[in-house]
């Protein structure tokens, strides 16, 4: 199913149950966003692209960073060095597979993005958003 224009409202992402959220999403999409999986490095189709645009969450549209916040860490994934906005993203403690890490998540549906790491840009941020590409949705400008 397409994306909306829009992003989903927080009523509209309420209705939505775990089978809903499967016939949105490919497989991929669903591990990764509702199951918190990890697309392999330098397989994302976003790892690389440097157009101008905004790149929304997959799973409900929300925008969540402007392509000037983007650049090439080298990590094989899409890098980013701030959000859209300070909403845009919630950050929660991850513990798993014996890491220590910030899990970033669609603030607006909740769906699995990746990491923040304090290893990003010194003269911007110092802040690396780790995103799958798989993820998120790109729409130049």
């Amino acid at each position: 199913m397409p994306l909306p224009d829009h992003s989903l409202s927080p009523d509209e992402i309420a209705q939505l149950t775990e089978q809903d959220w499967q016939n949105r999403l490919t497989a991929d999409e669903y591990y990764v966003l509702r199951q918190k999986g990890t697309e392999r490095p330098f397989t994302g189709l976003y790892t690389d692209v440097f157009e101008t645009g905004v790149y929304r969450c997959k799973g409900c549209n929300a925008k969540l960073f402007d392509s000037d916040s983007k650049y090439h860490s080298g990590c094989g994934w899409p890098s980013f060095d701030k959000t859209i906005s300070d909403t845009a993203l919630t950050e929660t403690l991850d513990l798993s597979h014996g890491m220590r890490r910030i899990e970033v998540t669609c603030s607006n549906c909740g769906g699995h993005l990746g990491h923040v790491f304090p290893d990003g840009p010194r003269e911007t941020t110092g802040i690396r958003y780790c995103i799958n590409s798989i993820a998120i949705d790109f729409k130049p400008s």
